[in-house]
């Protein structure tokens, strides 16, 4: 395989995406230093993750796509992997947070299936009746 030179204005935009992937992921993180609880920090890294991911992922794709003269799909895959794993593993742990923190007696919001009230609204809203 022969090695291509990109030319500078793209080099350039691949940097800048490279360094706004790198920025995000950096303001991500300051969040797990910043907010108090697990509740509040883990929403920070793992909403940002996921936007870093695709910045990274824009520039590897534009870089690798031009340098081999074709799509570099890689790139597309692991992107869709993160943005997949990233909210559905963060959910999993805020629920088992969530299960932890009312085990042992903190203060947490209260669950929405104990609540008589908003299941019997909700129902009725559903059948069609006039919630009281």
């Amino acid at each position: 395989m022969t090695e291509h030179t990109l030319p500078l204005w793209l080099d350039i935009f691949i940097s800048a995406i490279v360094v706004l992937g790198a920025l995000t992921a950096l303001i991500g993180s300051s969040g797990l230093l910043r907010l108090k609880s697990y509740f509040e920090r883990v929403h920070a890294p793992s909403i940002i993750a996921t936007l870093a991911t695709w910045c990274i992922m824009h520039a590897t794709l534009i870089y690798f796509s031009v340098q081999e003269h074709k799509l570099a799909i890689h790139a597309i895959l692991i992107a869709i992997f993160i943005a997949i794993t990233v909210p559905v593993t963060t959910i999993f742990l805020m629920r088992a947070a969530l299960f932890r923190a009312r085990r042992s007696g903190e203060v947490v919001p209260p669950s929405l299936s104990d609540n008589t009230e908003s299941r019997t609204r909700a129902a009725a809203l559903l059948s069609g009746e006039e919630p009281d």
